[in-house]
């Protein structure tokens, strides 16, 4: 598939127009001024459309609207919030070849990897649908006779969702899913690298509640920079800001909404690492490694940063992943013949190029050579060649997240030296170790192991489930999203007492007579 696949039918089968406005409360949509984002694709570097920005006029509509809808929506029973999401899913199943071409085109992943993004949108609606007839509370044995007790989860309100560039449209859908089903409304800041895929989940979700004859404000949509991100942080109105981002950004965000004692769920950076064994398989491990490394083009939280090796399988592990290396094809990611797509933006090959030579002047060995791409099909000048380092674990660059496919190969000498290794940076989102010895693996799952809150065993650090929370420790920011119990995020827990008897004992038996 070439760069000339006809972006402009898919998008007109998406429902968007050529100029668009970005500020909307599901259906309607603001004419908030002549300030405009462009996104361009990191592709060929062309102008794929533009979004009006939010300002505070529009923001203040946003949740006017947001409010009132909640105050009809969280009286809905949550099966039939459910069924709403269920066609919301259904509509996503009708669209995903176009979406995901549209989320490969903008962020530059493979269009696997964008249809991949639409069918983790479409999964996490199938689990929301079975959620909403489980959201269960518990009930409790009162120390009073004639006493019951239980608690139960109600919404919370507006959500404000604040998302990142490298999953434009994936995450938003872990959060509103979930938070639809529970009775909360959303309003939706998308990266301003990625606001066209954004304006075609808020055409999909707008056209099914819209036939439900549901009001506006349960979906809402607002474009910026960080200072309409701050619109959410600082509000009071917003009681759970949901931001995904680095970990600088999360830190912001957690400021601003801990200042009014409000709830932040944030999924930061990861500096993710894999532990290969004396007794990994090989063949696993590699292919592990190089997925996790190079897929989306390193531009992934849970990408890995380090690979920690064994010294007895050091040299053949640098040897056969050189060599991988060698055979990877990058270009076009709507080509399928092709590995590697572009860095979003030409700031991003700039962090690349600077941490190279960063982790040269520490003391780095070259492995595999980096660099941009240039010529024929490279002409955004985001292409670059994903590289490896020999280096140690101290390094300052290698303390860091760098957003790109930079790998580091660290050797190790026994297992309670790697397990110290990976446990030794700031961020504690995903983890791996490749091994068919039973003892090492459940050594690295237990509380003496992995630091992180994604610990594998025999895969990579990338490519989660639904189905678990997913989230991170640290500098990741603690938060947890999409399966398990993340629901309860995003409602408020209530403790109830029912006194069914003719008396009024007090707890603890403590007297109160007159």
């Amino acid at each position: 598939m070439s760069n000339d696949f006809g972006i402009e039918t898919v998008l007109k089968r998406l429902g968007i127009e050529e100029t668009n406005k970005g500020t909307s409360t599901g259906s309607e949509w603001m004419d908030t001024g002549a300030d405009y984002i462009t996104s361009f694709s990191p592709v060929d570097g062309k102008p794929i459309g533009k979004v009006q920005v939010t300002h505070r006029q529009a923001y203040e509509a946003v949740i006017g609207k947001a409010e009132e809808a909640f105050k009809v929506w969280r009286k809905m029973p949550a099966p039939a919030r459910g069924e709403v999401v269920r066609q919301i899913g259904n509509a996503l199943r009708d669209r995903k070849e176009d979406l995901g071409k549209l989320v490969s085109y903008e962020m530059g992943k493979s269009y696997q990897e964008g249809l991949g993004e639409v069918q983790e949108m479409i999964d996490i609606c199938d689990f929301a649908v079975g959620l909403s007839r489980q959201l269960y509370g518990l009930t409790m044995h009162s120390e009073r006779p004639g006493h019951r007790m239980y608690e139960q989860w109600h919404p919370l309100g507006i959500v404000g969702i604040i998302s990142a560039f490298n999953f434009p449209v994936a995450v938003w859908s872990w959060n509103t899913m979930l938070a639809w089903v529970c009775g909360d409304v959303c309003v939706w800041k998308p990266s301003e690298k990625a606001p066209i895929s954004a304006l075609a989940c808020q055409y999909i979700a707008a056209e099914v509640f819209k036939s439900n004859g549901l009001p506006e404000g349960i979906s809402s949509l607002v474009n910026g920079d960080y200072k309409v991100g701050e619109y959410l942080s600082k509000d009071g109105r917003v009681p759970l800001v949901s931001a995904t981002g680095s970990t600088r950004m999360g830190k912001k965000v957690g400021e601003a909404v801990g200042a009014r004692l409000g709830r932040s769920l944030l999924e930061l950076g990861g500096n993710n690492a894999i532990i290969i064994t004396e007794n990994a398989d090989l063949d696993i491990a590699i292919r592990g490694a190089l997925f996790g490394a190079v897929g989306t083009a390193g531009q992934r939280c849970t990408s890995t940063r380090r690979l920690i090796v064994h010294k007895s399988v050091f040299g053949v592990v640098k040897e056969r992943l050189a060599s991988a290396y060698g055979k990877l094809v990058i270009g076009n990611p709507l080509d399928e013949k092709n590995h590697v797509g572009p860095l979003i933006d030409k700031d991003a090959v700039e962090m690349y190029l600077k941490a190279i030579d960063k982790v040269k002047q520490e003391g780095g060995k070259e492995i595999v050579e980096g660099g941009v791409l240039s010529g024929s099909g490279y002409a955004s000048g985001c292409y670059v060649k994903p590289c490896i380092f020999e280096a140690e674990n101290h390094f300052e660059i290698v303390q860091h997240e760098t957003f790109a496919p930079i790998l580091y190969l660290i050797p190790y000498e026994d297992l309670d030296e790697a397990i110290a290794y990976h446990n030794g940076v700031p961020q504690g989102l995903s983890s791996a170790i490749m091994t068919t010895n039973m003892r090492e693996a459940e050594q690295f799952l237990s509380a003496a192991g992995s630091d992180c809150g994604i610990a594998n065993v025999n895969i990579g650090t990338s490519g989660a489930e639904i189905g678990g929370a997913f989230g991170g420790e640290k500098e990741t920011g603690g938060g947890r999203e999409s399966g398990s119990d993340s629901w309860k995020a995003y409602m408020r827990r209530q403790t109830n007492t029912i006194n069914y008897s003719t008396q009024l004992p007090l707890a603890q038996g403590i007297k109160f007579d007159i």
